[in-house]
C-alpha cells in the first residue's frame, strides 16, 4: 500500500502557504498596529490529492508551548502552536479525489453545514452507530498570541465504528454520515456531536480536518483549504473504548499493533505539535465523552 509522500510538489504547496500566512500578518500588522507576534505559537491513509507532514521543531514554525488549553473564560488559548499540514486521504470527499469513478465534494452539498454528524445527509437518514463524542474545536492565530478567528469553516470527517468512511467503503458507499461543517463564533469555537472513531488496520485513531478561512464558498475543495490536519485521539480514552464496548471489538488488534510514534501521519511531529493535535475529553463509554481540542494557524 502506498505510504504518505513528501515530494517537491507537496512541499512547494506548503511554502506557497507559508507566504501567503507571512502576507496575510503583515497585512493585520499595519491594519492594527498592535499585534504582537508569537513564535509559531482502514488501511493506512494514502491518497493522490495532498499533503506533507508538519513541520518539526527545527523548522519555520516552533512551538511557543508544549500544550494548548482553553482559557478559563473560553475566549481565547493560553498557547498555541502551528497544526502541522498532514495528508487528507484516503477519504476526504471534499473534491481532491475519486471515488468508483466519480468525484465527490460534500462541501458543495446542502446539509454539511451542521453540528449533530452522525446521520447521512445525502439520499439516506442513516445514523452511525457508536459511543457519543461531543467535541468543541477552537481555531486560533498562532501570530497575534493564540487569538481566536472568527468566520471560518471547519470540515470534520472520520470513519465509523467498524473503521469504514461513508462514501467509500463498499458497505456504507451511499451513505454520508460523519462529515460535516460549522463555522467559527467569535471565540473561534465550533461544536461537533459525533461518534467516536475506530482503530483500523496500519493508523492510530484520528479525525481529519480542512480549516476555510474565509468560509465556504461555491469553489471551496480540499485544494482551496488554509490547512488540512489530523485530530489524535487520546490513548486512555482508545483502550477504555475499544475494550469497553463491544462495537469496537475490531479495533483491539489493529490498536495494539501501532503507537503515535509508528503511525505514518503523527509520527514525526513534535511533542508539542502533538500535544495540541490530541483533544482532552471527559466521560465514559456508556455516557460518552465530551472535550476540547486547539487548532493553531498562522494567518
Amino acid at each position: 500500500m502506498e505510504q504518505h509522500g513528501h515530494g517537491l510538489a507537496e512541499d512547494l504547496e506548503v511554502i506557497r502557504r507559508q507566504l501567503i500566512g507571512r502576507r496575510r500578518a503583515l497585512g493585520f500588522l499595519a491594519s492594527a498596529g498592535t499585534a504582537t507576534l508569537v513564535a509559531a505559537c482502514g488501511g493506512s491513509d494514502d491518497s493522490s490529492s495532498s499533503s506533507t507532514t508538519g513541520t518539526s521543531t527545527s523548522s519555520s514554525s516552533s512551538s511557543s508551548s508544549s500544550s494548548s488549553t482553553s482559557s478559563s473564560n473560553g475566549s481565547t488559548a493560553s498557547s498555541c502552536v502551528a497544526d502541522p499540514t498532514e495528508t487528507n486521504g484516503p477519504y476526504p470527499a471534499d473534491g481532491t479525489n475519486t471515488s468508483g469513478g466519480s468525484t465527490s465534494n460534500v462541501l458543495q452539498s446542502s446539509g454539511i453545514e451542521r453540528s449533530d454528524i452522525r446521520s447521512s445527509f445525502i439520499g439516506s437518514t442513516t445514523t452511525a452507530d457508536g459511543v457519543q463524542l461531543d467535541l468543541e474545536l477552537q481555531l486560533v492565530d498562532v501570530n497575534t498570541g493564540c487569538a481566536p478567528i472568527e468566520g471560518a469553516a471547519i470540515y470534520i470527517w472520520h470513519c465509523d465504528a467498524d473503521g469504514r468512511y461513508s462514501l467509500y467503503s463498499s458497505v456504507v458507499t451511499t451513505e454520508s454520515y460523519l462529515r460535516g461543517v460549522q463555522v467559527t463564533d467569535s471565540d473561534g469555537k465550533v461544536t461537533f456531536t459525533t461518534i467516536y472513531p475506530a482503530c483500523y488496520s496500519g493508523r492510530w485513531p484520528h479525525i481529519h480536518f480542512e480549516v476555510f478561512l474565509d468560509g465556504l464558498t461555491s469553489a471551496s475543495t480540499g485544494r482551496t483549504a488554509d490547512l488540512i490536519s489530523q485530530i489524535a485521539m487520546p490513548a486512555a480514552n482508545n483502550t477504555a473504548v475499544f475494550s469497553g464496548d463491544t462495537r469496537y471489538t475490531s479495533s483491539i488488534a489493529n490498536y495494539n499493533a501501532i503507537s503515535l510514534s509508528s503511525d505514518n501521519v503523527f509520527g514525526d511531529n513534535s511533542s508539542a505539535q502533538l500535544a495540541q493535535m490530541t483533544p482532552s475529553l471527559s466521560g465514559s463509554v456508556t455516557a460518552g465523552y465530551s472535550g476540547t481540542n486547539v487548532i493553531g494557524i498562522a494567518v
